[in-house]
């Protein structure tokens, strides 16, 4: 079979089941499985094995300390009800065998497939991502409602830096230039690194990911890949890979991408917009328009439930030290929650659109965010709305100034708002609410052990 009717198959036959997954990867000669899980950074975490052992037995095990560790490797020392006990047993992890796929940059073929966590007496792991979203979608579910998304991913591409201590630069295209100047939708600058965009757009279709556009974005080799709108964990898991894909493709091109949020000073932050809209189960209509296509209360709460919540939801949509310096003012990215048609200094933007397609943009997250946790937080906003009937604001038409509706300005002041709106808790459980709070914490603590530049050179000498 061709490698073309070979990928038309995989999207006829969804794989359900170990006996499928089997049949799937010896027909490839795989010989090695990634298991992969996703932590609360969005890293993958997990073992990779003989496929011949993962299919012998599939269940794998993890230290439950996996869901609690900061980006740089440690733990919280908070005291608290959940706090990190370095003793703690492991947990079951199971393969989702519907994200069972290629792993196209691999030099033998590999095979890759995510992983769900379960306590040993069946219970899933309320603190892993991807059962944080999937309890919001099942909110979702129990209203007769289907929850609908389409991210939109910005990132960098940088020069090789392997130290720290210097600053980030665009890396040379194929013209031997860096980038200079701000080149917004500039086809020629995509172009100049059209190996790079040929690698990801091959590996992310051998992976069946959802790829519809690329673009240059404001920044110096700064871009933005849309993916097409579907159900919130399917687009999670496939922004989830897409990161990885990026990376390696731009690793096999000696050019670093990355999702920070701010890597550059002087360059425009980097953002994951997310489109969202709301489907009746009963009629897979939008919710968000009449039958004379006009919005509808649904659509006006859904709106006011993010501008009520998404300043309390702000540290899992901009979760480190570095994605504050994205959200200040006079920066393309919003520093508000107000919302406005086609505006794009609001921090909520409606989209122009057909009734159909009426949604909700949240501008709000960054591209360093956990997808899982971004997209559940984000849906979480608008499921407060809908169920508590909360009124928008009216639009604004010109440029938004921020004043009434102000993000949290750093991490700790997120954090702390985070921990306090009770209704969050709710949603999200209690267990998750202090486990996220005390790895933000302790990143934050990690942070200022760094003496910074900034410092170094207005405090050495003046003070």
């Amino acid at each position: 079979m061709s490698k073309k009717k070979q990928r038309a198959a995989d999207k006829a036959a969804p794989i359900t089941n170990a006996t499928e997954a089997k049949t799937w990867a010896y027909g490839r000669g795989v010989t090695e499985i990634e298991c992969l899980v996703p932590d609360l950074a969005g890293v993958a975490r997990g073992k990779i094995m003989p496929s011949s052992k993962f299919f012998d037995d599939t269940a794998m095990a993890l230290p439950s300390s996996i869901f609690m560790q900061t980006i740089s490797g440690e733990y919280p020392d908070e005291r608290g009800e959940f706090r990190y006990d370095p003793s703690d047993g492991d947990l079951e992890l199971r393969p989702d065998f519907s994200t069972l796929c290629d792993v196209p940059w691999a030099p033998e073929p590999t095979a890759q497939v995510i992983h769900d966590a379960y306590y040993h007496d069946g219970r899933p792991v309320e603190i892993a991502p991807r059962q944080v979203l999937r309890r919001v979608i099942d909110l979702y579910h129990k209203r007769g409602w289907i929850p609908v998304v389409a991210p939109e991913l910005e990132f960098y591409l940088v020069k090789r830096n392997t130290d720290p201590d210097y600053p980030l630069e665009p890396p040379i295209g194929r013209s031997g230039r860096p980038e200079a100047g701000r080149r917004s939708y500039s086809i020629s600058a995509v172009n100049e690194f059209d190996a790079i965009f040929e690698d990801i757009y091959a590996f992310a279709e051998a992976q069946q990911l959802e790829v519809d556009t690329l673009i240059h974005e404001e920044g110096a080799a700064q871009m933005e890949i849309n993916l097409r709108h579907g159900d919130p964990l399917v687009l999670a898991d496939q922004v989830f890979l897409l990161k990885r894909t990026i990376r390696e493709a731009a690793l096999g091109h000696d050019i670093y991408a990355t999702f920070m949020a701010k890597p550059i000073a002087h360059e425009p932050g980097s953002a994951m917009h997310v489109h969202q809209s709301v489907l009746s189960a009963e009629t897979g209509k939008n919710i968000f328009s009449d039958e004379d296509g006009k919005p509808t209360q649904a659509f006006f709460q859904f709106l006011g439930g993010h501008q009520r919540y998404v300043p309390a939801v702000t540290c899992m949509l901009a979760p480190y030290v570095n994605s504050y310096r994205r959200l200040v003012r006079g920066a393309s990215a919003p520093v508000n929650v107000q919302w406005g048609y086609d505006n794009r200094t609001t921090g909520l933007r409606i989209p122009p659109s057909t009734p159909a397609n009426r949604r909700v943009e949240n501008r709000v997250p960054s591209s360093d965010s956990n997808p899982y946790l971004a997209l559940a937080a984000s849906l979480a906003c608008g499921y407060l709305g809908l169920i508590e009937g909360l009124a928008p604001s009216e639009p604004v038409g010109g440029a938004a100034a921020g004043d009434e509706f102000d993000l949290p300005v750093g991490l700790l002041e997120a954090v702390d708002l985070f921990e306090e709106t009770e209704e969050l808790g709710e949603i999200f459980g209690r267990h998750f609410v202090t486990t996220f709070a005390a790895v933000k914490r302790a990143e934050f603590a990690t942070f200022m052990r760094v003496i910074s530049p900034w410092e170094r050179e207005f405090l050495l000498l003046n003070v």
